[in-house]
């Protein structure tokens, strides 16, 4: 049983980075078969079809994603301090990633506008990483960090959009200054939702 799920595991470890590059409709069992040195119908015992490799590529990034930005993340003290961990980590999944990029936006001009369970799976990992970014907004209201009248789900729109644009600006346009443009974007953000000088004291 242990050899088939290491089998397994680097089947859709190879999946994963397959589809980072070309696309998860792109992903085949024959591309993958050839990238495994695999018999097609070796790959297809599995998964059992299309759908199900799919799935299993988008469960995989959920935990390379846990990994590499929430689970770093939980080691920082709750509010602002949390919340910059989370943005400064989500730039570097999007920027150095192993992964091109993040998975979930890249997917997303995919199954945008398709309903069905690739798109459910889809959704469940971006609402799962805004809300963690939700939470710390509450936590940092609650702290007396952010003013009062802060709308968390507008600021975390707000963070978000920045991080789109910053995978688009280092994957599409090949931009050198990307992140510092999104870290300087982030501070005023932040900024503007800030009591007097709160903002500067919190590391």
């Amino acid at each position: 049983m242990g050899k088939v799920n290491f089998a397994h595991d680097a089947i859709v470890h190879q999946a994963l980075h397959i589809a980072s590059h070309s696309g998860l409709e792109a992903l085949s069992m024959g591309s993958l078969a050839e990238a495994m040195k695999m018999s097609k119908s070796g790959v297809f015992s599995h998964f059992g079809s299309q759908l199900n490799l799919q799935l299993a590529v988008l469960k995989k990034y959920h935990c390379e994603f846990d990994k590499q930005v929430f689970q770093p993340s939980m080691f920082v003290r709750p509010g602002l301090s949390r919340l910059r961990s989370l943005f400064s980590y989500s730039v570097q999944a999007v920027v150095f990633g192993k992964f091109a990029g993040c998975f979930y936006i890249s997917c997303a001009a995919e199954y945008d506008n398709g309903p069905g369970p690739i798109r459910n799976e889809l959704v469940n990992g971006v609402l799962r990483w805004r809300r963690a970014m939700e939470l710390c907004v509450w936590q940092a209201i609650d702290l007396d960090q952010l003013q009062a009248d802060t709308d968390p789900e507008q600021l975390v729109f707000d963070i978000y959009a920045l991080i789109l644009a910053l995978q688009h600006d280092t994957c599409l346009l090949e931009k050198t200054n990307s992140i510092t443009r999104a870290k300087e974007a982030f501070e005023r953000i932040l900024e503007q939702h800030c009591p007097e000088k709160v903002c500067t004291s919190v590391p």
